[in-house]
């Protein structure tokens, strides 16, 4: 079986991938490793000969595949986080790497270790190829003379024993703290759900207006001066039904439909009057409800509020469906390619509407591909320039960092002109799932040899079990005050320890949304840098 891997690649490829999604959907005590499982079914495979290799292609191009659709997902999150509390994540994502700066100062002088063993375990236990890479060209420019070839050797060793704990050690972390700080998940989705909505159950309900200190205003009025998130549709008063709009003013016995999140629509409730028996919503004889795709990329990017719908179409947008989360429409909800859109508008307009929003799948089901290469394209260029700091400090943002920038800033802009820049959800999924798989496995198979090796061998186990301290002891201390003194949300803070997708994606497992992701993009850049410039200054230091 060995010569067949030997000589097949690729074979070994998708053995691998196929054989982790097997064990990924494996339950211990209700915990699965889900996707991360390749990762290790890879180390497995690795371990049988050092040999199997799978080429370095194969890695990148998972690697930047991923972490660039990931940017564009998350731009317009990524932006908007960093304007509410950029300062307080920026300094807290540098503690957490001076915390592993300190231990692998203190790791260094307790082992006796030299000082590119030492960084190069910082950079390995942080996952971060740029800042060995960045470490080999400051050994290379060093006057070391004889010894700069045993000091490059040494650093890739410690580099290269770190690295799976580095992965590893923070999954351990999350799994523990998780349980020890008694996290709740569906809370903090829940108390987030205005600014990151990443699954809410939303609630229509009819009502008859009782209370005479609401009558006559504007709905414009009470939702903004009452700061409701509920979205009005049908009205009856009397015999009549028509659609509310901002300009509607309620009366006295007027029966209208509310849509928002159950405990704000029952707020509302209390306020305005009685829940009726019945919905408005199943008379159909001239208004009706549909569900439609936007697949139109000149909607894309756009908000609800720019389409004029209530005057073009007397219709109203009540929800929107990204993925599997329903998300309350308003007038600033911008929509993307791929959105399930729900409206109520007479039966006449409901054709034209289709045609306004495109309602085609299949056109769904394909990808931009210029918007794709070129933004891909834009992020490598990126990632292949040199940054000098002050010190002569140099670094390059490689090609995880240039395409992930890349990805934030388009998925912020979301269009130029007529060029869309994000993906369709489906396809963005997809093209997430297909990078990870593709650089988990080539990273397992490329680091079972040498993990399974420290096992065996004195010397490597006391490097192997430093990077596992650096690592696990980093994460331990960062959640723990990240979430107990700082109050930033478990859910993100496992984004920000997540220096690897496989980390990633475990905490998107535990977390069951996608609030990590969160975390996750605004922590790379910045840790990305960080990390370059500190392996450079501890090899000066320890020197």
């Amino acid at each position: 079986m060995i010569p067949l891997f030997q000589e097949n690649s690729l074979l070994l490829l998708f053995i691998v991938i196929a054989v982790g999604y097997i064990v990924g959907r494996v339950k211990i005590k209700g915990t699965s490793l889900g996707v991360a499982a390749i990762l290790f079914v890879g180390l497995g495979f690795g371990a049988l000969d050092e040999s199997l290799k799978i080429p370095d292609i194969v890695f990148l191009l998972g690697l930047s595949i991923f972490v660039y659709t990931i940017g564009l997902s998350n731009g317009p999150a990524f932006f908007k986080n960093f304007r509410r509390s950029g300062f307080r994540d920026i300094s807290f994502v540098i503690f957490m790497l001076t915390v592993s700066g300190a231990i692998t100062v203190a790791l260094h002088y307790l082992f006796n270790f030299d000082a590119a063993t030492s960084a190069g375990l910082f950079a390995g236990s942080t996952t971060n190829t740029p800042a060995l890479a960045g470490l080999l060209d400051t050994i290379g420019k060093s006057e070391l003379g004889e010894a700069m070839d045993r000091m490059i050797e040494h650093a890739v060793v410690g580099y290269s024993l770190s690295y799976p704990m580095g992965v590893l050690g923070v999954m351990i972390a999350i799994g523990i703290m998780q349980k020890l700080m008694k996290v709740d998940y569906r809370k903090e989705e829940f108390d987030l759900r205005k600014d990151y909505p990443v699954g809410q159950e939303l609630k229509n309900y009819s009502i008859e207006i009782t209370n005479a200190n609401y009558a006559g205003q504007t709905i414009r009025s009470l939702v903004k001066g009452n700061q409701w998130r509920v979205v009005f549709g049908r009205l009856q008063r009397g015999e009549e039904i028509n659609l509310t709009n901002w300009d509607t003013r309620l009366e006295m016995g007027d029966r209208v439909t509310i849509v928002g999140v159950e405990e704000e629509v029952e707020e509302v409730i209390g306020q305005l009057g009685n829940k009726l028996a019945y919905q408005l919503s199943d008379d159909r004889s001239e208004y009706d409800i549909n569900l439609i795709f936007v697949s139109n990329p000149k909607i894309a990017g756009q908000t609800i509020a720019s389409l004029n719908l209530a005057e073009r179409f007397s219709a109203i947008v009540t929800r929107v469906r990204r993925g599997d989360i329903d998300l309350l429409a308003t007038g600033k909800t911008i929509l993307e390619l791929g959105d399930r859109v729900r409206f109520v508008a007479p039966l006449k307009d409901h054709s034209g509407l289709s045609k306004l929003f495109g309602d085609s799948y299949e056109a769904l089901s394909k990808i931009n591909l210029f918007s794709f290469g070129f933004g891909m394209a834009l992020g490598l260029l990126l990632g292949m320039v040199t940054f000098t700091l002050p010190g002569g400090i140099a670094f390059n943002l490689g090609f995880a960092g240039g395409p992930l920038i890349v990805g934030l800033y388009l998925g912020a802009i979301r269009r130029t002109g007529g060029i869309v820049w994000t993906l369709p959800y489906s396809a963005s999924i997809t093209l997430q799932q297909i990078g990870l798989m593709l650089l988990l496995a080539c990273i397992g198979v490329r680091s079972g040899h040498t993990f399974f090796n420290t096992l065996t061998q004195g010397g490597a186990g006391i490097i192997f079990i430093a990077g596992a301290l650096i690592s696990m002891v980093t994460a331990f201390i960062t959640l723990w005050i990240g979430y107990k003194w700082v109050k930033i949300p478990f859910s993100f803070l496992t984004g920000m320890v997540s220096n690897q997708p496989a980390i990633l994606q475990y905490a998107v497992d535990q977390s069951g949304n996608r609030l990590p992701d969160v975390g996750y993009t605004l922590m790379f850049p910045i840790a990305l840098i960080t990390k370059i410039v500190y392996v450079q200054i501890l090899f000066a230091l320890l020197t």
